[in-house]
Protein backbone atom coordinates (compact mmCIF):
# COMPACT_ATOMS: atom_id res chain seq x y z
CA UNK A 1 0.00 0.00 0.00
CA UNK A 2 1.80 3.42 -0.97
CA UNK A 3 0.87 7.03 -2.06
CA UNK A 4 3.76 8.78 -3.93
CA UNK A 5 3.99 11.89 -5.92
CA UNK A 6 7.63 13.53 -6.88
CA UNK A 7 7.32 15.22 -3.72
CA UNK A 8 6.47 12.49 -1.10
CA UNK A 9 5.96 9.14 -0.51
CA UNK A 10 3.62 6.92 2.37
CA UNK A 11 4.34 3.51 2.28
CA UNK A 12 3.43 0.85 4.62
CA UNK A 13 5.55 -1.74 4.29
CA UNK A 14 4.30 -5.33 5.48
CA UNK A 15 7.27 -7.31 6.36
CA UNK A 16 8.22 -4.88 8.79
CA UNK A 17 4.28 -3.55 9.94
CA UNK A 18 6.01 0.24 9.31
CA UNK A 19 4.27 3.25 7.73
CA UNK A 20 7.21 5.12 6.25
CA UNK A 21 6.73 8.75 5.33
CA UNK A 22 9.13 10.12 3.41
CA UNK A 23 9.65 14.05 1.04
CA UNK A 24 7.54 17.12 1.74
CA UNK A 25 4.35 17.23 2.88
CA UNK A 26 2.97 20.10 1.63
CA UNK A 27 -0.70 19.65 0.64
CA UNK A 28 -2.98 22.09 0.64
CA UNK A 29 -6.17 21.12 2.60
CA UNK A 30 -6.90 18.02 4.68
CA UNK A 31 -9.19 17.31 1.52
CA UNK A 32 -5.94 16.41 0.12
CA UNK A 33 -4.73 14.58 2.70
CA UNK A 34 -7.73 12.73 3.26
CA UNK A 35 -5.65 9.53 0.91
CA UNK A 36 -2.94 9.68 2.95
CA UNK A 37 -5.30 9.61 6.52
CA UNK A 38 -7.37 6.95 4.87
CA UNK A 39 -4.10 5.10 4.77
CA UNK A 40 -2.76 5.62 8.06
CA UNK A 41 -6.28 4.06 9.53
CA UNK A 42 -6.79 1.42 6.79
CA UNK A 43 -3.56 -0.24 8.65
CA UNK A 44 -4.47 0.57 11.76
CA UNK A 45 -7.74 -0.96 11.44
CA UNK A 46 -5.93 -4.42 10.43
CA UNK A 47 -2.94 -4.30 13.17
CA UNK A 48 -3.12 -6.88 15.81
CA UNK A 49 1.05 -6.08 16.67
CA UNK A 50 2.89 -2.82 17.33
CA UNK A 51 2.47 -0.05 14.43
CA UNK A 52 5.84 1.87 13.69
CA UNK A 53 5.39 5.20 12.15
CA UNK A 54 8.38 6.26 10.74
CA UNK A 55 8.73 10.00 9.53
CA UNK A 56 12.80 10.24 9.99
CA UNK A 57 13.29 10.66 6.13
CA UNK A 58 10.46 13.22 6.33
CA UNK A 59 11.44 16.63 5.44
CA UNK A 60 8.67 18.95 5.88
CA UNK A 61 5.44 19.02 7.37
CA UNK A 62 2.69 21.56 7.23
CA UNK A 63 -0.23 22.54 9.19
CA UNK A 64 -2.58 20.43 7.73
CA UNK A 65 -0.67 17.72 7.28
CA UNK A 66 0.41 17.89 11.90
CA UNK A 67 -3.51 18.14 11.43
CA UNK A 68 -3.79 14.66 9.97
CA UNK A 69 -1.02 12.44 11.70
CA UNK A 70 -3.25 14.10 14.81
CA UNK A 71 -5.93 13.36 13.54
CA UNK A 72 -5.00 9.62 13.06
CA UNK A 73 -3.36 9.94 16.66
CA UNK A 74 -6.56 10.63 18.25
CA UNK A 75 -8.24 7.39 16.32
CA UNK A 76 -5.36 5.01 17.25
CA UNK A 77 -5.90 6.63 21.43
CA UNK A 78 -9.75 6.05 21.10
CA UNK A 79 -9.22 2.28 19.79
CA UNK A 80 -7.20 1.42 23.15
CA UNK A 81 -6.00 -1.68 21.13
CA UNK A 82 -2.99 -0.38 18.75
CA UNK A 83 0.73 -0.14 20.19
CA UNK A 84 2.18 2.76 18.16
CA UNK A 85 5.69 3.04 17.51
CA UNK A 86 7.23 6.24 15.84
CA UNK A 87 10.60 7.03 14.73
CA UNK A 88 12.17 10.15 13.71
CA UNK A 89 15.47 11.92 14.17
CA UNK A 90 16.21 13.52 17.76
CA UNK A 91 18.98 16.24 15.73
CA UNK A 92 15.55 17.89 13.64
CA UNK A 93 13.93 20.12 15.78
CA UNK A 94 10.67 20.30 14.26
CA UNK A 95 10.16 16.70 14.42
CA UNK A 96 11.21 16.53 18.14
CA UNK A 97 8.29 19.11 18.80
CA UNK A 98 5.92 17.57 16.37
CA UNK A 99 6.18 13.91 18.07
CA UNK A 100 6.00 14.98 21.59
CA UNK A 101 3.61 16.68 20.62
CA UNK A 102 1.64 13.62 19.42
CA UNK A 103 3.42 11.53 22.58
CA UNK A 104 0.98 14.29 24.48
CA UNK A 105 -1.99 13.34 22.94
CA UNK A 106 -1.18 9.60 23.47
CA UNK A 107 0.77 9.00 26.44
CA UNK A 108 1.07 5.15 25.43
CA UNK A 109 2.86 5.93 22.19
CA UNK A 110 5.99 4.83 21.97
CA UNK A 111 8.59 7.42 20.67
CA UNK A 112 12.04 6.94 19.39
CA UNK A 113 14.74 9.90 18.20
CA UNK A 114 17.50 8.83 17.19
Amino acid sequence: MEIKTDDYSVKYDTESNMVICKGSLLLNSSVEYAPILDLFNTVAEKQVKPLTLDVRELEFLNSSGINTFTKFIVNVRKKRVLQLIVVGYGEILWQVRFLKNLQRLMPALVLKLE
